[in-house]
Formats: C-alpha cells, structure tokens, sequence
C-alpha cells in the first residue's frame, strides 16, 4: 500500500430520472484507495470529474450502490476508459436496462469483498430503495457508503416504482444498524452522518412512514 489508505469525495451534479419524473441532484461519488489503487463507489453524471480525481490510479472495479440512472450515468463509460469492471446487484438488473440498454455489468452480491490498497470492502444487500441496493462496509476505516439506503434523518426515498419501505427499514435494522456505532456513515447525497447518530431514531421512521 503506497501513501495510506484514505476516502476521497466527488460532488457532480445531473438529473435523476424515474417514474416520468426529473429532478436535478448532486450526487457523492466515492474513491477508496491509495496511491496506486481505488475502488470507485458510484459512477455519477461527469465522467471527466471522475477520471480526473482518479488521476493515474489503477481502479479496481466501479462499484454501483444501485441501479437509478444517477448512480449509473457513466458507469459504461468509466469501465472502458478505466478498464475496470462494473459491480452492480443483478436485483437492479431492470433499472440498469432503463439507462444502459444491451450493455453488460458485473454481478456482485451479498458477502463479496473486495480488495483494494491492502484492505477490503464488503458488499452488504440491502434492498428497499431498490431491490438491488447495496451498502459498501470498510471496517479498516470504520465506514459505510450507504448509498441511498440510509442518510443523515432516515432511510432513502421510497415513494417510486421499485422501492418499498418495510423493505429498507429491515435492511437498516438488521444490516445497518447492527454495525458499530461510531461507523461513519458515507451516503450517496448531501452530508454524511453515523450509525451511532441514527439508530436511536429508527421508531421514529417508522412511525412517519418514511
């Protein structure tokens, strides 16, 4: 491992598009690694922003926390320009179809890990926002990146096609929130937050519905 592990963020900004509905959202995009590798998490909208921070690094794989278009906007096109494989659940085999039409992913499930700058990431499933989500857990460096699974206030958006909410709580009951408490707690969107910051609240979401 060359230069220490670390987390680096990538902000890029696009449209999310679902159920006839647009809107305009910036997205997280995660770089995992060191000097020489990284493991991208997410692949959204700019694929140049993406590659720049990348710089010369040899990129492991890019791995897609779940199928909706703004997770998967360039994945293709980092993948070949990379050479990287592309990770995403075959549970969100659909959504992917609906943005990339014809084109091949590599399936990743539950348990899988993978390597990168010395240390490894698990997969962990955990549907409900779609019914391939997947949260990414670095114990090394005691984090998450949830993805949309769950933010600082609550679980990702359940109110479109694909989604369903008991579905989420129980994957952020039983897979999430299991997780040590001082997990730092990366998401596909705005600011992150802990696992030790969010479990006290989980009867409250239940309560809203939301």
């Amino acid at each position: 491992m060359s230069g220490g592990l670390r987390i680096e963020r990538v902000v890029t900004t696009g449209v999310f598009a679902l159920d006839g509905g647009t809107w305009d959202v910036d997205n997280n995009v995660w770089l995992v690694g060191d000097d020489d590798e990284v493991v991208i998490i997410d692949a959204a909208h700019d694929d140049a922003a993406i590659t720049g921070a990348v710089g010369g690094r040899n990129v492991v794989a890019v791995v897609c926390t779940h199928g909706h278009n703004d997770h998967v906007t360039v994945a293709p096109q980092l993948g070949k320009d990379l050479y990287a494989p592309v990770l995403l659940h075959p549970g969100d085999q659909e959504l992917w179809e609906m943005t990339h039409p014809g084109q091949a992913f590599w399936k990743t499930g539950d348990g899988e890990r993978i390597a990168v700058a010395g240390t490894e990431l698990e997969v962990i499933h955990t549907p409900g926002h779609s019914p391939g989500s997947i949260c990414l857990h670095l114990p090394e460096a005691k984090a998450l990146f949830s993805g949309d699974t769950l933010f600082s206030g609550g679980p990702g958006a359940t109110g479109r096609s694909f989604s369903d909410f008991p579905t989420i709580i129980g994957s952020i009951r039983d897979r999430v929130l299991k997780l040590p408490e001082e997990t730092r707690v990366h998401t596909g969107h705005g600011d992150g937050t802990t696992v030790g910051t969010e479990a006290p609240h989980l009867s409250d979401w239940i309560a809203r519905g939301y």
